[in-house]
């Protein structure tokens, strides 16, 4: 319940309490404090009973602690169902990507030569040839 509390911290909230409820009466506000706590569990406890019950039988295996997405996924993944574990080994994405990668590259260089020499891209690295008026480089269609 109070995982994310350190040793130091405890030590705070203590001294604290002892200095806010004084000795006498720190014992009767940490019975009042675990009673409430009792009643809240049995009230949840409750609850879970009747939406258990109101459900019916197709939800005898529901636990609630399947409400959490991570949870739900692991629980429906790791059952293979589906056979996501066959599609996940038969599918290698670097040889995938690598493919692509190869295809790209071969169809630059087996484009025409009508489309100019870059392959139609315009190659941002030169200048251009007229000693011209404006020194902005070309525009770029693609890039905006």
């Amino acid at each position: 319940m109070f995982n994310d509390i350190g040793p130091l911290e405890l030590v705070t909230i203590i001294v604290l309490a002892v200095l806010v409820f004084g000795p006498d009466k720190l014992p009767k506000v940490i019975q009042d404090v675990m009673r409430t706590i009792r009643k809240i569990r049995e009230f949840s406890e409750s609850a879970k009973a009747d939406i258990r019950e109101e459900l019916g039988p197709e939800f005898k295996d529901f636990e609630f602690e399947d409400l959490n997405p991570k949870t739900f996924v692991r629980k429906h993944l790791d059952s293979d169902e589906l056979g996501l574990k066959e599609i996940r080994n038969g599918f290698d994405l670097k040889k995938e990507m690598a493919e692509v990668t190869d295809a790209v590259h071969s169809r630059e260089t087996d484009s025409s030569p009508s489309k100019g020499a870059a392959g139609g891209r315009i190659d941002m690295t030169k200048k251009p040839d007229d000693s011209g008026e404006d020194d902005r480089p070309p525009f770029d269609a693609d890039a905006t």
